[in-house]
């Protein structure tokens, strides 16, 4: 079996920047401070599932100012998005790894949703599959995992859409690929997510204006 390795995109938590479509409900303050637990719980389950390397693909640049301040746990590596849209970002990303000789996960900080036990049933699955990938809720996918690399899985796909899981699957489809699909997960995007929120990306003092029962 390859050995794998957790690619995490991220953007820099700071306000006005992230977690935008948030903002009406938090806050510009309250959506950073949201989407840094979030990261913080994505980056703390990747560790924990221990499947190998864990990678935190950053946006701007990890030497940027906007992540100075921003702690993240030893062990992690980083690296650069760099330009393009998502799908150009996560291709590069996904190509890159596996051309070294590793199966990659690739996923993001948007979904508390996603645990260790989910990351390492992924990994186990991807023994056997060519790809993995748990659908989202609202029709995007939290986790994409792959074997192999193939340009069609990223270009011309209708990004922040409920397509975006469907469509992946179709050309999974017509590569001929083996593929295991996991459980619907829900994303923390817009407003009436919050209500669905866990506990565990409420808990710290600094969310206590976050509201899990909008």
């Amino acid at each position: 079996m390859k050995p794998i390795r957790i690619v995490i995109f991220a953007k820099a938590p700071l306000p006005g920047r992230a977690k935008t479509r948030l903002i009406p409900a938090l806050g510009e303050a309250g959506a950073a401070q949201l989407a840094l637990r979030m990261l913080e719980l994505a980056l703390e389950q990747a560790q924990k599932a221990a499947v190998g390397p864990v990678e935190l693909c950053m946006s701007p640049a990890p030497d940027a100012q906007e992540w100075a301040g921003i702690p993240i746990p030893a062990g992690i590596e980083a690296s650069d998005q760099s330009e393009g849209d998502l799908g150009e970002r996560m291709a590069r990303a996904a190509r890159r790894v596996i051309e070294r000789g590793e199966a990659v996960l690739l996923t993001g900080a948007d979904c508390p949703d996603l645990t260790a036990a989910h990351l390492s049933e992924a990994a186990r699955q991807l023994a056997t599959h060519d790809a993995v990938l748990y659908p989202a809720a609202d029709g995007g996918y939290p986790l994409l995992g792959l074997r192999a690399f193939d340009p069609s899985l990223f270009c011309d796909i209708p990004w922040s859409t409920d397509g975006v899981a469907r469509l992946t699957l179709e050309r999974m489809g017509d590569l001929h690929w083996r593929v295991w699909t996991g459980e619907t997960l829900r994303d923390i995007d817009e407003p009436d997510d919050l209500a669905h929120l866990p506990w565990t990306a409420t808990h710290r003092p600094n969310l206590s204006k976050v509201d899990n029962k909008v």
